[in-house]
């Protein structure tokens, strides 16, 4: 168990959380949701006590052991990554390597052979000896292969250390575990693992995510953050929002049922506090009427940009053919005969693990790259806009927001494009902002600003959920679902997957699955295909 008692913290006069009370208790899995700069992360931080509160305290049960997934991809470099996923149960670790450096003493003596048999009984006691194999067992489980466990951290890419971080902290069994943002730059088999790993946990999770198929499959409550409070709710997070807007609306209608009470009380008041037969009973409803308290009904602070895209153009049937597509990089084949015909209500989704075969076929598609085989051909009524998931370049000019939409928009007027940015959360002067500094959730909804005002009747996307909240992920996830043009995209979000296309591809080993099916229907028909190419 842990608990937060009157927490509070202030950053000048500002209170991120005023009094927070809760507790958090073994067997649950509670999701952390809120706004952008609601203060999920900081909360998180507060609980594992990296963060001081201004005021209060957290408690938690003698003798648990809490886990907290780290971000920092450099701190490990220096070790293996087995010693690294090891090293989420500290004690346990430095146990191993005390052991190691004793039986490696050139003069080892009694006193030696005493200390070694005190750490071998604890070793035991802590499971020590199946420490290598459950890591192994987390890691492959994660996507990282065998041969990569007795690597250097150091030679990993950054989603292979964001899995090894992750299994870091699943690993040992913690009493209390702490995750933000786990999903983060897992492809969709790792997050599967994840939410089965998760729904076994016994003990205390406390997730933040901003995948809501996530949050639905693994949370047994929400830990809702707005207006400095945290409100707990039973269920997870669908459960959460119906709620929500179900307590919004019966404070409404008390409300309004309040009015008319308050009307025709005032009404009474005013026809007979004159008369002097009716004076008591005026007297009466006055005394009523002071009685009468509106619910005070605060606007959620969550914001929901509006996403539209509107086509400038109706697509014809002939949209997009491949024919035999093939690109090496850096000398490995990520597209090896890549063939497909796209059709005008095709909405794709590509998935897998390959991350470098998805943008390396939208960069070519969006001619941002050229294939070293092969052709694609666009048909004649096509516009494209593409979403790209490095977003380093286009942001790094010192021009603000206006003038960089402009340059998009066929309408040249600054009133017009800041309409556009209005819609999506950038008001006023906010719209004078520099490109450089924008964070990365901002500079997401100005790509899909871009994407709004060029009015294309196709879009590909490349990982567009990435840095967006639930509010904004939940906006895009609507407007593609009405989009009545033609879509290519990958992403993470497996709700936004199941509920955007109705054509799957996938690539392995530079070889294309093209199937015309939902997600889940390809994840449960063709485990077995997707094993085969694999094997092959």
């Amino acid at each position: 168990m842990i608990a937060a008692n009157n927490v509070t913290l202030r950053f000048g006069k500002k209170a991120l959380f005023e009094d927070v009370n809760i507790k958090f208790t073994e067997g649950n899995c509670y999701g952390l949701i809120g706004a952008n700069g609601a203060g999920k992360s900081t909360f998180l931080k507060i609980l594992s006590g990296e963060l001081e509160p201004t005021k209060g305290e957290v408690t938690m049960t003698a003798g648990q052991r809490l886990s907290f997934l780290k971000q920092d991809h450099f701190q490990y470099d220096q070790y293996t990554v087995l010693d690294t996923v090891i090293m989420g149960n500290q004690r346990l670790y430095d146990i191993m390597k005390e052991k190691e450096a004793i039986y490696m003493k050139p003069d080892f003596t009694e006193d030696d052979g005493l200390k070694a048999a005190e750490l071998e009984g604890e070793f035991a006691n802590m499971n020590g000896w199946e420490a290598e194999s459950d890591a192994a067992t987390m890691l492959n489980g994660l996507g990282i292969e065998t041969e990569l466990h007795y690597t250097m951290m150091s030679e990993l890419n950054g989603s292979q250390k964001v899995k090894v971080l992750l299994a870091q902290a699943l690993f040992g069994n913690p009493d209390i575990l702490l995750l933000d943002e786990p999903t983060n730059h897992l492809d969709l088999d790792a997050i599967a693992w994840l939410e089965e790993f998760l729904i076994n946990f016994e003990n205390t999770v406390i997730v933040v995510s901003h995948d809501r198929y996530f949050l639905n499959k693994v949370c047994t409550h929400i830990a809702d953050i707005d207006y400095a409070k945290i409100q707990l709710y039973a269920g997870n997070y669908d459960f959460w929002y119906e709620s929500s807007q179900l307590m919004i609306r019966q404070m409404k209608e008390a409300n309004r049922k309040k009015e008319e009470k308050i009307k025709e009380l005032q009404e009474f008041i005013q026809r007979f506090s004159a008369n002097a037969s009716k004076s008591k009973q005026a007297t009466s409803r006055k005394r009523a009427l002071e009685k009468i308290q509106l619910d005070e009904i605060r606007p959620s602070s969550r914001k929901y940009p509006y996403i539209d895209f509107r086509p400038e153009r109706e697509i014809g049937n002939e949209v997009l053919t491949v024919e035999h597509l093939s690109k090496t990089i850096d000398g490995v084949k990520v597209l090896d005969d890549i063939s497909f015909i796209l059709g005008r209500e095709d909405k794709v989704a590509f998935v897998g693990s390959n991350e470098l075969a998805k943008t390396t076929l939208f960069r070519i598609l969006a001619g941002e790259m050229e294939p070293d085989e092969g052709s694609y051909k666009w048909g004649i009524t096509t516009s494209q806009a593409y979403f790209a998931k490095d977003n380093t370049d286009i942001f790094k000019d010192e021009i603000t927001i206006t003038d960089w939409l402009t340059q998009f928009s066929a309408i040249k007027d600054a009133t017009y494009v800041r309409g556009f940015l209005g819609r999506m959360l950038f008001p006023g002067d906010a719209g004078m902002k520099m490109l450089p500094v924008l964070s990365g959730g901002e500079r997401v909804r100005c790509q899909l600003s871009m994407m709004m005002i060029k009015a294309t009747n196709v879009l590909i996307f490349d990982e567009p959920t990435n840095h967006l909240d639930m509010e904004s992920i939940t906006s895009l996830n609507n407007a593609l679902i009405k989009f009545g043009g033609v879509i290519l995209f990958s992403c993470h979000d497996h709700q936004f997957v199941q509920t955007t296309a109705n054509r799957i591809m996938e690539i392995i080993d530079g070889k294309l699955i093209d199937k015309i099916t939902t997600y889940d229907e390809y994840l449960e028909s063709d485990a077995s295909i997707r094993k085969r190419m694999i094997q092959q």
